[in-house]
């Protein structure tokens, strides 16, 4: 089945069922060390795992590594521009779980991205990024502590899709033109808008499949959370793009009040049943003037719009929802993603799971990381029904591969992540409590020990990990 790799002769493939893993206690884990930096940090990290499960576990669980290949390495064995090769994608389909390093961005290979193509070849439609201060970390931020948040983001659409044709091509032409004289002229809500002859021109597809499979996954992640962490907020830029981000925001909504209708309520929903609490006689008109401040300017047909929204409401979950009992569900809400980039700054602590689309995901994740100390600190999984990839979030480093002195941060706790989705939490809670300590102590890569007031003297990569085993047994 494979050209140029073997498989562990001990252990057992990782199976799915319903969209989540079956873990045996001996699963065998393809692992990419990754470009650059990944001579580092790969080695750093597998040793912290190895260590984190044999410490948790004993002699009951041990992971067995599979060694594949992708990016400049993956070159040297297959020959150029072999930067994906069909062995680590067979091995990936086959095996379910697997964690890599930073890649380098292919240059005249044909592959715009390979962390893009691994997503979408394996259809790993959920980008989940973590992003919680450790106690001691340098951040630009006054209180990074206040910010702990899992951003989900739509790994397989949005104009991360790729289709789009260069300004000045044939297909391009023809397609402002068929846009300008028929599909625009015919859509009255357009006007006389019209592209200029000059542009390139990209695609932004999101649908309903892709939308609501992403909010269905981060609602699940909610209702595992402690309670006061059980929020999903829908960000999107729907005042602007209704078909797209704003079908994004609907979407989340109507999957959150049918397949969840008996764990979540809506922020919206929550008004009106606290208004009904605090005034059991409150009319309608009056439950809709409080949650609409702008009510009494609204038109009678808008007004009724309104008032037929909280008998709906009332109608419908009065009896589960109401009296308090909405408070113990999952709470889910919506911002404008512009906003949301504003209130994680001002108001990290209101903020739980953030479920965007792909583009604001990117931005979003780390601007968030940046809060927290960067994203040498900053995990990364994608995930699918049938199969999961945990990565570093940045990117290769070159200039520093091989010197034993690159913050292995990142992959370590995308591996924490990786081992909680194996449903290994003992080993995943060890190497967060050995990074925080690590941390603490000031035994840290360069990185963060140059920012550190005062600063102190670093340790190396492997130095790191070293310090974070030390503290497994405090």
């Amino acid at each position: 089945m494979y050209e140029k790799i073997t498989p562990p002769s001990v252990g057992e493939k990782v199976t799915f069922k319903d969209g989540e893993p079956v873990v045996p206690d001996n699963p065998i884990i393809p692992f990419i060390r990754g470009d650059g930096t990944g001579v580092d940090i790969w080695p750093a990290t597998q040793k912290v795992i190895d260590a984190a499960v044999e410490t948790a576990y004993g002699a009951k669980r041990k992971i067995s590594w599979f060694k594949i290949y992708a990016g400049d390495e993956a070159c040297e064995q297959y020959g150029q521009f072999q930067y994906l090769p069909e062995d680590t994608l067979n091995a990936i389909t086959e095996y379910g779980i697997a964690i890599k390093g930073p890649l380098t961005t292919p240059v005249g290979g044909g592959i715009r991205s390979l962390n893009v193509a691994l997503r979408q070849i394996n259809d790993l439609y959920a980008c989940v990024r973590p992003c919680k201060y450790y106690a001691g970390t340098p951040s630009p931020h006054k209180s990074p502590d206040k910010l702990d948040v899992i951003v989900y983001r739509e790994n397989t659409e949005d104009i991360y899709l790729g289709i789009e044709w260069a300004q000045g091509s044939d297909i391009a032409e023809k397609l402002i033109q068929h846009l300008n004289n028929d599909l625009i002229p015919a859509t009255p809500e357009h006007g006389k808008k019209q592209i200029r002859l000059d542009s390139g021109i990209g695609i932004k597809p999101v649908s309903k499949t892709g939308s609501q499979r992403l909010v269905r996954r981060a609602i699940k992640h909610a209702l595992r959370l402690p309670k006061e962490k059980q929020m999903v907020t829908l960000v999107h830029k729907g005042n602007i793009m209704k078909y797209t981000e704003g079908a994004f925001r609907s979407w989340g909504y109507e999957l959150a009040t049918t397949e969840f209708r008996d764990e979540c309520v809506t922020e919206r929903e929550s008004w009106i049943l606290s208004n009904k609490e605090a005034n059991p006689d409150i009319t309608s008109e009056e439950n809709a003037r409080k949650i609409d401040p702008g009510y009494d300017s609204l038109t009678p047909d808008k007004k009724a719009e309104i008032c037929q929204e909280v008998e709906a409401v009332l109608a419908a979950i009065w009896e589960t929802h109401g009296n308090g009992k909405w408070k113990e569900k999952v709470m889910v809400n919506d911002r404008i993603a512009d906003s949301i980039f504003q209130q994680i700054q001002t108001r990290p602590a209101e903020y739980s799971i953030l479920a965007t689309m792909n583009l604001n995901g990117d931005y979003l994740s780390d601007a968030a990381a940046a809060i927290v100390g960067g994203l040498g600190m900053a995990p990364g999984a994608n995930i699918g029904d049938n199969c999961a990839i945990f990565e570093a979030t940045h990117g290769t480093a070159p200039k520093h591969a091989g010197l034993d002195r690159i913050n292995p941060g990142s992959l370590i706790l995308s591996a924490v992540i990786m081992l909680e989705y194996m449903g290994w939490t003992e080993a995943a809670a060890l190497i967060e409590k050995g990074i925080g300590a690590a941390i603490s102590n000031g035994e840290v890569t360069y990185d963060l020990a140059r920012l550190m007031e005062p600063p102190v003297e670093p340790v190396k990569c492997s130095g790191f990990a070293d310090a974070i085993i030390s503290h497994f047994k405090d």
